[in-house]
């Protein structure tokens, strides 16, 4: 079960959360993600309908590096999206970690600003109750945008072939002139089930929130997919 919830910690990083803590006691770990959402929610916003969501991640020793996108399964959407990660991991404690790195978007249909380039700083530490949280900076350099986001999340293993994930999140988007500032927030649970050490379909619902200038929106989607991973 211990290398099952490093690879589902590893997944997490494309499916709810930027930038996610992938540190494992493993030599190297190769997995790839295969989700579809009802709904592809970034950040408190709704940007396409049915998509599905393939990333690959190799990581080593704390290195990572890996290839998100985002792929709408609607006619006519013009919110196809890569994003390409790269960070390294420090442990700085037995509960604590530092997290850097970046994250380039390429946006091929946009009419404007195709390619952005974020850099993060996160610390992750395991909590009490079995919980683990974290709190990530990043700042979109390009469109002069700054995030903030706190996460918690809980693993509940239900005997020995099943895993519970429950996550939460808060966030805080500042754009440059107070023009469009906004907060999010959002929850999810996804039941996993381990096939085998390497291969674990899921399927869960995530709820997200966003206010913008007193305006709030909600979103409900779905998640299914399955993670294949190696790790040494």
């Amino acid at each position: 079960m211990k290398k099952i919830i490093t690879l589902l910690l590893i997944a997490a990083t494309s499916a709810f959360n930027l930038g996610a803590d992938t540190e494992s006691e493993s030599n190297y770990s190769i997995v790839t993600d295969f989700p579809f959402v009802s709904e592809y929610v970034s950040r408190g916003i709704g940007v396409t309908e049915a998509s599905i969501q393939p990333s690959v991640e190799f990581s080593s020793n704390g290195f990572y590096i890996s290839v998100w996108t985002n792929q709408p399964l609607t006619s006519g959407s013009v919110s196809g999206e890569f994003d390409f990660f790269v960070g390294n991991n420090w442990s700085l404690n037995d509960t604590m970690t530092l997290d850097l790195g970046s994250i380039s978007y390429y946006f091929p249909k946009a009419d404007e600003n195709k390619s952005t380039f974020e850099p993060y700083l996160g610390l992750s530490s395991d909590l009490l109750l079995g919980l683990n949280g974290s709190v990530y900076i990043y700042r979109d350099i390009v469109v002069d945008v700054s995030t903030l986001q706190l996460d918690l999340s809980r693993n509940i293993e239900i005997g020995s072939d099943l895993l519970l994930n429950l996550g939460a999140n808060y966030g805080s988007v500042s754009v440059l002139g107070d023009v469009g500032d906004y907060t999010y927030y959002g929850f999810s649970a996804t039941l996993n089930y381990n096939i085998n050490e390497t291969v674990v379909p899921y399927l869960g619902a995530a709820y997200s929130n966003r206010d913008i200038d007193s305006t709030s929106e909600d979103f409900l989607y779905f998640i299914v997919g399955i993670t294949v991973g190696l790790i040494d």
